[in-house]
């Protein structure tokens, strides 16, 4: 099976997955309610990109709007046998492109770059642009970077952050400059047992590792419980599902993309192409969502989720206070294997206890190594220096 629709190509290259806008190249976030459409303009990280001489080989398969594992149910490639695999991260591993761009919506990125052995990092939210995002979570949701290694991360993520006027949510700061050789001696780190204690034992061999590794270049490195991780992903299904049930009833078969043949009128027309365009993960987490900002339950569920949202701000930064970093699986385990669509609620509820806090909160969380290192806000360099010295350590 094909995981990925571009050339190999090493000499500067990057890829795109296909929930980011490239112009005239079709744009369907993995959706056959998009098929077809083509945008007008690109993304602006894609622009920064292809500015600084990087040149967009072509576009990655996503899951439909990024919201499953790793990739696995996108209408145009599904993967419906053998273990699962994210399609930029597995051409980045393939040394197909220099690095990747990727929509951290509900973690799949970061998944996806623990399973194929390459880096991951989803950057402090509002310091890329959001603009060209096919918009499912716009409160959570942000532009990433995979490569090989750190120092192709910093070098991509420098490029394409910065502020930007047509996108709300951009910080002020014209431009970031990230490192990956900060002396990390003295610094410390949690590995947060509730998150350890759920992963297999290939992905614990993993973390401890890495925290050996760390040791090894004077690193500070110890156990902590963090009863609220449970809580912080409960609120960020909600905020996600209310947020894309919102955002994706623009897809309904009138200006662009999938319409149904059969249909008596406008009713008809919305539902059907719907029905037709949307898979089922996608319809459970609109129905959820829509169930989120229903009447009688807004108060209760979104409201309080937003509520929750600030809780565990503080609660984070009171923890980053005594720690420079957490250190964290990205996944249950080291491989997930094929399974049926109608699972896929479940499994992917149950795999964001893992992610979901700094898409909640917006904070930075990279993934190398197979692990998961998280930062306070504009942290992205102590945690890009801590996974160098843990990769020269562990060679």
């Amino acid at each position: 099976m094909t995981y990925y629709a571009v050339e190999m190509n090493t000499q500067g290259t990057v890829a795109v997955d296909d929930t980011l806008l490239v112009k005239d190249i079709e744009a369907t976030a993995g959706s056959r309610i998009l098929e077809g459409f083509k945008p007008l303009f690109s993304a602006e990280a894609v622009t920064r990109l292809e500015k600084a001489g990087y040149t967009v080989a072509g576009k990655t398969h996503v899951g439909e709007f990024g919201l499953d594992l790793v990739g696995e149910f996108s209408y145009y490639a599904p993967q419906t046998e053998g273990a699962l695999k994210g399609a930029a991260a597995q051409l980045v591993a393939d040394g197909g492109v220099k690095a990747a761009l990727g929509v951290d919506l509900n973690g799949a990125p970061r998944r996806a770059a623990a399973l194929g052995g390459v880096c991951f990092m989803k950057p402090t939210y509002g310091t890329v642009s959001r603009y060209g995002v096919m918009a499912c979570a716009c409160s959570g949701e942000q532009v990433g970077v995979y490569a090989a290694n750190t120092a192709e991360v910093a070098q991509v993520l420098s490029v394409i952050a910065g502020h930007d006027d047509k996108d709300g949510t951009s910080l002020r700061n014209e431009h970031y400059e990230y490192e990956t050789t900060a002396s990390v001696s003295g610094k410390r780190v949690a590995v947060v047992k509730e998150l350890v204690d759920r992963a297999d034992e290939a992905t614990k061999a993993r973390i401890a590792a890495f925290a050996d590794a760390l040791r090894a270049s004077g690193v500070s490195v110890e156990e902590i419980s963090c009863e609220w991780f449970d809580t912080a992903a409960t609120a960020w299904q909600m905020l996600m599902a209310a947020e894309t049930c919102n955002n994706v009833s623009r897809y309904d078969g009138v200006k662009y993309g999938h319409r149904a043949e059969t249909y008596k009128n406008i009713d008809e027309l919305y539902v059907n192409t719907r029905t037709e365009g949307f898979n089922f993960l996608t319809k459970a987490t609109i129905l959820y969502g829509s169930d989120m900002l229903s009447k009688t339950r807004y108060a209760d569920c979104y409201d309080k989720s937003l509520r929750v949202r600030r809780v565990i701000a503080e609660k984070v930064k009171a923890l980053f206070e005594a720690y420079d970093a957490l250190l964290t699986p990205a996944c249950s385990q080291t491989a997930y294997e094929a399974y049926d669509i109608h699972e896929a609620f479940r499994k992917v509820f149950a795999e964001s206890v893992f992610t979901a806090v700094p898409n909640l909160i917006g904070t930075p969380a990279l993934v190398c190594g197979g692990v998961q290192l998280m930062g306070d806000h504009f942290a992205e360099s102590v945690l890009l220096s801590l996974a160098t010295a843990a990769e020269k350590e562990g060679k």
